[in-house]
């Protein structure tokens, strides 16, 4: 989004290395940046700006190519405009009679608050300020602004540990009995001036610069350094801003807050940064400087008290706030200074908002026709979006991290903590919330995941286990928390020196992988009016539709209320792994004869009929894609360890001989079916080869559930997805064998409408498309399977062990099983759209991968020109938004609606 941003702002570079407020161009951020920017376009729109310049970040570039040193020649362009300044303010720079006092301010093209510095009334020495009492007949302020400037200096410019200052004025303030700076009198900040310049003198073995040039130049080289200092890349690395862009400096006419009771200083935003309703929100100090503000030294007032007591000037306030998002059509956050009745505004920009208050700043803008709908779409990220339907943490709340993993399924849970899933449902029926803690999980757990409010594992990646079915409930995950040490048998966790035990309460935040002690306080989510409002607008515009990954009808049922368009992938294994079927699959697989596959397969198939039945009702008249059986046989029985361990125990004990044969061959069973690497073993559709009894049952069932519905009155639309195909005689072979039952059901009960399609996941299958479509009628991009096999990575061992790694040392610029690899798996997907639509023109296709969900993966989906995009239920509102963001940013828009 910001390389987005950064090119659209551009604007034509020029020359010159400062430009005064009244001539800069106020579209040109990445030249005058932010701040630059907006004083620029608030003075031509004769706003009451103070007089100042900005300094280009091209010049910070310059300064940074230089190793370090201000360009040649920049302060003699500097004093040039210190001289205009003086002649548009009447006072002189260093003058001891009327003192001209500026601030230095950094402004980056993108906000970045906070994170570079500022320096406030520059100019002062020993004769300046004299003469700053004697102009304002109010010595305590004056030595109130020099104390500032000296500790501000120090720090930023100097290198001065702030505490070394801050002892002295706590110091000061302790001796006359006080916590407020206001009830300091004269003669204390003349101490306190005293004792700054004498840390100042001890700390850098020379006196305070008092010549006001060699203040500025010092000042400026501070600023331009704050560029680079830690705070200031860290919040690029996070928010992936440029580090090139470079900050621009504001030097700026200083007006003054603190010049008493009819003074003071605030921040306000044009309408409400958490809810979005419209109106003037913000905060205000009498008598206070800007930091005083932000700094939370004294406690602000609300806005509206300005209105109680200066109603002209609120007014003003009202009137200019208006103005500001008429001009810009966005909602603004402003700083301001009233010295002595007079307002100045002294920046605006777009306002943070939270998520709640995005969407609804966005409608309300599209409404009262500030912006048009299409704008509206594209204001709110499908981030935020996604952070609406889950429960969040309450941002004002300030909590303590412990440990932090993988956010793989997003919304906070506060619960109990249990080690199994068998104490997760006990505990749930006895009304308890519980969240889940694992080394990792399996199918066997999921029970106890259903249980749980949410899910915390120290192994697995963003497509282990426990990321895909929690994401498919919409319960919070935290995984691949390698921080915390879990002790199954003591029944307690660890990290960094805290020790969680059974029963203990936490929190995790499945949004941004943090694990929090005790109970957090939590915020409902809400499907708003004008979210509902947001995503129909966004179906107007998109192009790719949005399909679910859904195993289940209750699964189907929420991801149809939620504007799914299809089902894209349910995975007919989970349905094995119920309590009352895995018995029966077992007998399946151990059967050696047909006759003893028979019975289970026979009552195996009533039972997958009811489920396909209920899913194809669910989705009545939309496409419902079934996968055929994918994982190894293995993974349905017991485990080869735990059984070995049996038998060497009935051998020990000498028990029952009819029980020890049992389990021995049993054992045998288990062990013959062991595989090297199971993953790429016997499963998919080589398993509907070597077996395929198992893949006919399934299919047997699918058709007589959809002919059970057509003759209902229903419109049934099952695609049946052949999974793991490499080469086409595999999918031709399946497929011909599949056939045959389906033709054979619909003779005996009816005509239905179907498809025979694949799932492309592995790359020879890509590289082949065009032979595969012969045989496929859609193709579905399994694009974790994919990104595993085209990287050779195992995904949750490359996401628990080295993912982190590869990231921070920018081999890998994002992980590719959260965002899709478009050079590499990207280009594979390529090949087989275009392959397989050369050979097929009308071929379906889609993807089923969790990047159906990723903004960023869905917009390449839209360029590639597939179908739809499937992903868990409860992000097909995030993939709605994100699909429309792709049409609208591709310019289609328009041209749909003549479509």
């Amino acid at each position: 989004m910001f390389e987005y941003l950064a090119k659209s702002c551009e604007g034509v570079l020029m020359k010159k290395n400062l430009y005064f407020y009244d001539e800069g161009d106020g579209k040109n951020k990445r030249l005058l940046g932010g701040k630059g920017a907006g004083l620029c376009t608030m003075t031509q729109l004769e706003l009451p700006v103070p007089p100042g310049f900005v300094i280009t970040t091209e010049v910070c570039k310059r300064y940074y190519e230089d190793g370090g040193k201000l360009p040649g020649g920049l302060m003699d362009e500097v004093g040039a405009a210190m001289r205009r300044l003086e002649e548009l303010t009447d006072k002189g720079f260093g003058d001891p009679k009327k003192p001209l006092l500026v601030s230095i301010r950094s402004g980056s093209m993108l906000s970045m608050p906070g994170m570079m510095d500022t320096i406030l009334n520059l100019g002062l020495n020993d004769e300046t300020v004299e003469g700053l009492t004697k102009l304002t007949k109010n010595e305590r302020f004056a030595k109130d602004a020099y104390r500032r400037f000296i500790q501000m200096f120090g720090k930023i410019v100097l290198g001065i540990d702030a505490k070394k200052f801050e002892d002295v004025f706590e110091k000061q303030k302790e001796k006359i009995g006080t916590k407020l700076d206001t009830d300091l009198k004269v003669e204390d900040m003349r101490k306190v001036v005293e004792q700054f310049k004498q840390i100042v003198k001890i700390e850098t073995g020379k006196e305070f610069p008092s010549d006001p040039l060699k203040q500025l130049e010092l000042a400026i080289s501070a600023v331009f350094r704050s560029w680079n200092n830690k705070r200031a890349r860290e919040y690029r690395e996070y928010y992936k801003i440029p580090h090139d862009l470079g900050t621009a400096i504001n030097v700026v006419l200083m007006v003054f807050g603190n010049m008493g009771p009819d003074s003071g200083t605030g921040v306000a935003f044009t309408r409400d940064p958490s809810t979005g309703a419209k109106g003037l929100y913000g905060e205000f100090l009498f008598n206070a400087q800007g930091e005083d503000v932000v700094a939370g030294i004294r406690t602000p007032l609300k806005i509206s008290e300005l209105e109680q007591k200066y109603p002209e000037i609120y007014k003003q306030l009202l009137d200019i706030a208006d103005k500001l998002e008429h001009h810009y059509r966005e909602m603004q956050d402003v700083e301001f200074t009233v010295e002595q009745g007079k307002l100045y505004m002294l920046q605006t920009r777009a306002g943070k908002r939270t998520a709640q208050a995005a969407v609804r700043i966005a409608v309300s803008m599209a409404e009262e026709g500030l912006i048009k709908k299409q704008e509206a779409v594209l204001r709110v990220e499908p981030g935020q979006a996604e952070q609406l339907l889950h429960k969040q943490i309450d941002p004002k709340a300030k909590v303590k991290v412990i440990a932090k993993g993988l956010n793989a399924s997003p919304g906070a849970a506060v619960g109990k903590v249990v080690f199994d899933s068998d104490r997760a449902k006990e505990l749930e029926n006895a009304g308890k919330a519980v969240i889940l803690v694992r080394p990792e999980t399996n199918p066997d757990d999921v029970g106890g995941i259903i249980a749980s409010v949410g899910v915390l594992t120290s192994r697995g990646g963003l497509t282990s286990h426990a990321a895909v079915v929690t994401r498919g409930l919409g319960k919070p995950a935290v995984v691949g928390c390698e921080g915390i040490k879990i002790d199954l048998e003591k029944r307690i966790f660890e990290t960094n020196g805290t020790t969680v035990k059974e029963g203990d309460v936490i929190t995790i935040n499945g949004s941004t992988g943090e694990v929090i002690p005790g109970e957090a306080p939590l915020v409902e989510p809400k499907m708003s009016k004008e979210l509902l409002k947001l995503l129909s607008w966004s179906d107007e515009f998109k192009r790719l539709q949005n399909w679910a990954n859904a195993d289940y009808p209750r699964d189907a049922k929420r991801a149809r209320e939620l504007g799914a368009q299809g089902i894209g992938l349910c995975r007919t294994e989970h349905m094995f792994f119920e309590q009352e079927r895995l018995p029966l699959i077992r007998k399946a697989i151990l059967g050696e004869t047909e006759e003893e596959r028979k019975e289970p397969l026979g009552k195996l198939l009533e039972i997958q009929k009811g489920d396909f039945k209920e899913i194809l009702k669910v989705m009545d008249g939309l496409p419902v894609v079934i996968r055929l059986l994918d994982p190894p046989l293995h993974e349905f029985l017991p485990k080869y360890e735990g059984l070995l361990q049996e038998v060497i125990m009935r051998r020990m004990s000498g028990g029952r001989a009819e029980e020890l044969k049992a389990a021995e061959d049993l054992l045998k069973r288990v062990e013959a079916m062991r595989e090297a690497n199971p993953m790429m073993g016997l499963r998919g559709c080589r398993l509907g080869i070597t077996n395929p009894d198992i893949n006919e049952m399934q299919v047997r069932a699918i058709f007589e559930a959809a002919c059970e519905l057509k003759r209902e009155g229903k419109d049934p639309r099952p695609e049946i997805m052949i999974p793991l195909v490499g080469h086409v005689n595999e999918l031709r072979t399946v497929r011909e064998q599949l056939e045959r039952v389906a033709r054979e059901v619909m003779s005996k009960y009816g005509e239905v409408s179907y498809k025979f399609g694949t799932m492309i996941e592995v790359p020879r299958a890509a590289l082949t498309a065009d032979e595969i479509a012969e045989y496929a009628e859609f193709f579905s991009f399994g694009t974790n399977d994919l990104t595993q096999m085209t990287f050779a990575y195992s995904r949750d061992d490359a996401e628990g062990k080295f993912m982190f790694d590869y990231i921070r040392l920018g081999i890998l610029q994002v992980d590719p099983f959260q965002t899709l690899d478009r050079r590499g798996v990207g280009k594979l997907m390529q090949i087989g759209v275009e392959l397989g639509r050369k050979k097929r023109p009308d071929l379906e296709i889609g993807i089923c991968g969790e990047h159906g969900g990723d903004p960023a993966s869905i917009e390449f989906c839209h360029e590639l020109g597939l179908n739809y995009v499937s992903c868990s239920p409860f992000r097909i509102p995030v993939a709605r938004l994100a699909a429309a963001h792709a049409a609208l940013k591709a310019g289609e828009a328009e041209k749909l609606r003549y479509l």
